[in-house]
């Protein structure tokens, strides 16, 4: 299915977590209405993208967030300029902040995650990540309900290996709470028709004063 590379676009596109109308993901792609709508039945009847009527219109997203690894796992197999051609971004921005589906990636990513193993705030064990008491309490004071997100069916926390850094980001549950949080405190916010992030000046201040992190 992603062999196509009309398809490939359109699934790429929708990597960052956002809905987009088939008008759109056609322009993304390059391709006419009636070949992107080909594309979407097979796309949606092969369980990588879901969509959501609304109103007269019908909107995509990636399926859910066991289709964003899989996407990072090809991405991690791939010799690097190949991989952010196919993550349709320029290199830099991609690499210094991202969201992967709806959690940080990127070096911002990785070093969040290093800063939160150095607190002892999680543990990384067997190749995972575990909340550790003491960061149950410290996400729960920076504004995660940490008692919700181990209600759902969903892990908590997942250990993803970032394409760009070769290393594991925060994933999970976990992962993507804090990443609506971090753009609700407008420390980081979406670039424009892209997965890249942009750090802004209180969240340089925020990441060094919470968590010893020291930003470009």
């Amino acid at each position: 299915m992603l062999g196509d590379p009309g398809r490939a676009a359109m699934v790429t596109s929708l990597w960052d977590g956002r809905l987009r109308p088939a008008s759109e993901l056609a322009k993304l792609a390059g391709v006419s209405a009636p070949t992107a709508s080909s594309h979407l039945a097979r796309l949606v009847a092969t369980g990588l993208l879901a969509v959501e009527p609304r109103g007269r219109h019908r909107y995509y997203r990636l399926a859910g967030p066991r289709v964003a690894q899989l996407l990072e796992a090809f991405a991690d197999l791939m010799p690097p300029r190949a991989a952010t051609v196919a993550a349709g971004g320029a290199a830099e921005p991609l690499r210094a902040a991202r969201l992967c589906y709806d959690h940080l990636a990127g070096s911002l990513g990785v070093s969040i995650a290093d800063a939160l193993l150095d607190r002892r705030l999680i543990e990384f064990t067997n190749g995972a990540f575990v909340l550790a008491a003491r960061g149950r309490s410290w996400f729960e004071r920076f504004g995660v309900d940490v008692a919700s997100l181990a209600a759902r069916r969903r892990p908590m926390l997942r250990a993803c290996l970032d394409w760009t850094e070769r290393r594991e980001h925060l994933g999970g549950a976990l992962g993507a709470a804090l990443a609506a949080e971090l753009l609700e405190r407008d420390w980081v916010r979406r670039e424009l028709r892209s997965r890249a992030l942009h750090v802004t000046t209180d969240g340089r201040r925020g990441f060094h004063r919470s968590l010893g992190i020291r930003l470009p």
